[in-house]
C-alpha cells in the first residue's frame, strides 16, 4: 500500500480591515487594494467584462498630507456615456463573465446603493438612475474593488467607524447637507463620526464598505500580512485623505461577540456564528434551481439546498436554504434576488458546530481518492471517501461505483484513517496509536 499523501488543510482565512476613519470613496478603496497587491490588470479585466471599452484604470503614487499612497484614476473612453438604471446595471453584472464571488459582491453593493437612493428620492430602487460618467465611475469602483478583494483572497472583512464629514456639498440635485441623505441611509446600523469638514464618505464608498464588511470596529486581532493606502482626490493639509487596508490571518480573539457553544460540542469543538437565508418560491421554472445552487456555492455559501413544500391554494413550491457566514449574507442574498423570482428573504442567526477537517489521499486501483477526515481532540470522528473522486475513478476504470467506494474505504482503514483512530492535528495525519 502506498503511504497516503500529506493531508490538505482548508485554505487559511484572510481578514480585511478597512480603515475609513478619514472617510471612504470607491476610488480610495480601489487604490488601497491595488497598493496592497491586487493586480491592476486583473481589476481592469473584471471592469471590461461589465462595460467593455468604456473606462481605463490607471494607478500612480501620490502623497496626502505627507503620507505616501496609491491613486487610481478612472479614465472614461466613450464620448457620450448613457444613463443607466439599477435594473440595467444588474443585468450587466448578471450577464458579465465574472468570477461568482466578484459578481455577488458587486450585486450586493449596487443593491444597497440603489435602495438608499430610492428611499431618499421616493422611487423604487429599480428606477434609480446613475447619470452618465457617474455610472461608469461607480461600475469601475464597485467591480474593481470587488475583484481586488477576491484577488487578495479575502474571506472576511471589518470596517472601522466611518468618517462622514460635515458642512455642505453640491450634488446633481443641488446643494445638500453633509452627511448627504444617501450617505445617512447607507450608514444606518454602522458606527460613524463626522471626522472633518466636507463630504468624506461618498455613497459608493459607503455601499462598498457596508456590503463587503460583516462587522464594524477597530483593528481586529490578526497577524498582518499586507497593507495598502489608497488616496482620494483632494490633498487636505493636516489630514491625510486616504483609506487604509490591513490584510492578515485572524488570531484567537478576533471578535468579542459571545458565541453560544452547543452542549454536545465536546473538547476541541469549534462553534461558529452562521446565518441561514431562506425564501419560499412557487413560480420559478424548476430547471433553473441547479444553476441557482451552483452559483450560491461558487459565491462562497457553505451549503445550499432545497426543500419541497406546499404553499397557499395548494401550490407546489420550494424553500431555498443558504448557510453562510454573517459577513456573506448580503452578497449571497443579492445572488438569490438576482437569480430567482423571490421578492425577499428571511435571515436567521444560528451557531454551527463543526469538526476540524483535513484531506488524506489514498491509492485505489492505480488511481487516487481523497478521504475527507473530520477530527476532534486527537481522534478521527469521520472518514469519508470523496464521492466525486470515487465516481470519476469508477468511470475511468469501467467498474461499478460501489466497488471503488469499498476499495477506497478499505484503503483508508489500512492507512489508519478510520473512526476512532488517533489523529495528529499538528502534522495533519494519522498518529501512532
Amino acid at each position: 500500500m502506498t503511504p497516503p499523501s500529506p493531508a490538505t488543510s482548508a485554505p487559511t482565512p484572510t481578514l480585511l480591515w478597512i480603515d475609513a476613519s478619514a472617510g471612504i470613496a470607491g476610488d480610495m478603496l480601489l487604490g488601497a487594494l491595488v497598493d496592497a497587491g491586487a493586480a491592476l490588470d486583473d481589476l481592469q479585466s473584471a471592469v471590461d467584462a461589465v462595460i467593455p471599452g468604456s473606462v481605463r484604470l490607471a494607478a500612480h503614487g501620490v502623497t496626502r498630507a505627507g503620507l505616501r499612497a496609491t491613486k487610481v484614476e478612472v479614465e472614461v473612453l466613450v464620448d457620450d456615456p448613457p444613463h443607466r438604471t439599477w435594473t440595467t446595471i444588474r443585468d450587466l453584472l448578471v450577464a458579465a463573465d465574472l468570477a461568482e464571488p466578484v459578481r455577488a459582491r458587486a450585486l450586493a453593493a449596487f443593491a444597497r446603493l440603489a435602495e438608499a437612493e430610492g428611499r431618499v428620492h421616493g422611487i423604487p430602487p429599480e428606477d434609480v438612475h446613475f447619470h452618465e460618467v457617474g455610472a461608469l465611475d461607480a461600475i469601475a469602483d464597485v467591480v474593481g474593488s470587488c475583484a481586488g478583494v477576491e484577488a487578495l483572497g479575502v474571506t472576511d472583512a471589518v470596517v472601522s467607524p466611518i468618517a462622514l464629514g460635515s458642512g455642505t456639498v453640491t450634488a446633481h440635485h443641488g446643494v445638500l447637507p453633509v452627511p448627504a441623505p444617501a450617505a445617512l441611509e447607507l450608514s444606518r446600523g454602522w458606527d460613524v463620526l463626522a471626522g472633518g469638514r466636507g463630504e468624506l464618505a461618498t455613497p459608493t464608498g459607503l455601499a462598498l464598505a457596508t456590503s463587503l464588511a460583516g462587522a464594524c470596529g477597530p483593528l481586529p486581532a490578526l497577524r498582518p500580512d499586507r497593507t495598502g493606502i489608497g488616496a482620494g482626490t483632494r490633498d487636505t493639509p493636516g489630514r491625510a485623505n486616504v483609506v487604509r487596508v490591513v490584510l492578515g490571518t485572524p488570531t484567537r480573539g478576533t471578535t468579542d461577540a459571545p458565541v453560544v457553544v452547543p452542549a454536545d460540542a465536546g473538547p476541541g469543538g469549534t462553534p461558529e456564528r452562521a446565518v441561514v437565508l431562506e425564501t419560499n418560491v412557487d413560480d420559478l421554472d424548476p430547471r433553473v434551481w441547479p444553476d441557482v445552487l451552483e452559483r450560491l456555492l461558487a459565491a462562497g455559501a457553505w451549503d445550499a439546498w432545497l426543500t419541497p413544500i406546499v404553499m397557499k391554494k395548494g401550490r407546489p413550491a420550494h424553500t431555498l436554504h443558504v448557510l453562510c457566514g454573517p459577513e456573506q449574507a448580503t452578497a449571497l442574498g443579492a445572488v438569490v434576488l438576482a437569480h430567482t423570482s423571490t421578492l425577499g428573504l428571511r435571515v436567521t442567526s444560528v451557531v454551527r458546530d463543526v469538526l476540524d477537517r483535513a484531506w488524506v489521499a489514498v491509492e485505489v486501483d492505480g488511481g487516487t481518492v481523497r478521504v475527507k477526515v473530520g477530527h476532534r481532540a486527537g481522534r478521527v470522528v469521520q472518514a469519508t471517501p470523496e464521492f466525486g473522486d470515487v465516481a470519476a475513478l469508477a468511470a475511468d476504470r469501467g467498474v461499478p461505483v460501489r466497488q471503488v467506494l469499498a476499495q477506497a474505504q478499505a484503503a483508508a482503514t489500512a492507512a489508519g484513517v478510520v473512526q476512532g483512530a488517533p489523529w495528529d492535528p499538528v502534522d495533519g495525519g494519522p498518529a501512532p496509536a
